[in-house]
């Protein structure tokens, strides 16, 4: 079989769009952590960020007549036809998979830790969602080219954090639930892209993306509060507005990677994004750290290993050749 990567090259512009949601998706790491502290509970900080970009994606949809068409008749007659199933619907559970993951394993593994888990569990997957065309674009083979990529980039991602891994007594469920979100995150653009692709708009994607995001957290939030969890009110808007900026970023990137999943594939694209998020992370520590925050040498070498990882998936079989050559 061959790749069909092989027959093209793939285009700037989605190479560095890839990139630029890898730095929206840290931009809101930081949000949104800041915001947990203020509130005391990282699910709420993430119920608050899905709720105010789905809210400001409603009102969008309102004054946008081609999105609104997209929602109630391109999606619902694409759904009669069978051309997407009510399994395209579900990609906010990535994103919701993602951030619940955060608030209950962080605490056990750690973030460093948690971080790498994810990345495995996201390059692990988005081979074989590529290999079965769930996404909109061609469906790619798995080649050794592919999966050494995709390993080599792990590698790197773990010894970028490897100074800041504490070693405990590791519960076996936080490393699963790690290992589900890179998972869940790496089938959220395929299914995000398929829907964009079928009704021909991105915004309508993402708007579904939100709204079941959103319920999920909600119930999530709901059943923590069952349990007698609780938290502290957050900041008004008007108190401190860089608080409530999660919901527009994660518009922007959530936007971004359903438009780039075409041309790129679900890896390229998750490593694309990975090689932002690690050099937004120390740009970040070297220009806005927090407190505690040392760059190491492993940080700086693991972004260059993966920037190096990510320019060999990106070639094709037949530049790689000649490169050989």
């Amino acid at each position: 079989m061959v790749d069909g990567e092989a027959h093209h090259r793939h285009p700037v512009w989605a190479v560095v769009v890839a990139f630029c949601v890898g730095v929206g998706i840290v931009v809101q790491s930081r949000i949104n952590g800041q915001l947990a502290v203020d509130v005391q509970d990282g699910l709420l900080a993430a119920v608050l960020s899905f709720t105010t970009g789905f809210v400001i994606l409603l009102v969008i949809v309102a004054s946008r007549r081609t999105t609104r068409h997209a929602l109630v008749v391109e999606l619902q007659a694409e759904l009669r036809s069978r051309n997407l199933r009510w399994w395209h619907l579900l990609g906010g559970l990535g994103g919701a998979t993602l951030v619940a993951g955060q608030g209950l394993a962080v605490p056990v593994l750690g973030l460093a830790l948690f971080t790498v888990l994810v990345v495995a569990g996201n390059t692990g997957t988005a081979i074989g969602v590529d290999r079965a065309g769930i996404g909109p674009g061609i469906p790619r083979p798995v080649t050794g080219r592919r999966i050494a990529a995709a390993l080599i980039t792990t590698g790197a991602v773990a010894l970028a954090v490897s100074g800041r891994v504490v070693l405990g007594d590791v519960a076996a469920w936080a490393i699963v639930l790690a290992v589900v979100a890179g998972a869940a995150i790496a089938v959220q653009p395929a299914l995000n892209g398929q829907i964009a692709h079928r009704t021909g708009d991105a915004l309508a994607a993402t708007t579904v993306n939100f709204a079941v995001g959103t319920a999920a957290l909600i119930l999530a939030l709901a059943a923590e509060h069952a349990l007698g969890h609780g938290w502290t009110a957050p900041p008004m808007p008007w108190e401190q507005p860089v608080l409530w900026l999660g919901g527009p970023v994660g518009i922007l990137f959530i936007v971004g990677a359903t438009v780039v999943v075409k041309p790129l594939g679900v890896l390229l694209y998750g490593l694309l994004s990975i090689a932002g998020q690690l050099s937004m992370s120390l740009l970040l520590d070297l220009v806005l750290p927090t407190p505690g925050t040392v760059v190491t040498w492993q940080l700086i070498t693991g972004v260059v290993l993966t920037g190096l990882a990510v320019a060999w998936a990106a070639q094709s079989p037949r530049a790689a050749r000649t490169t050989r050559a």
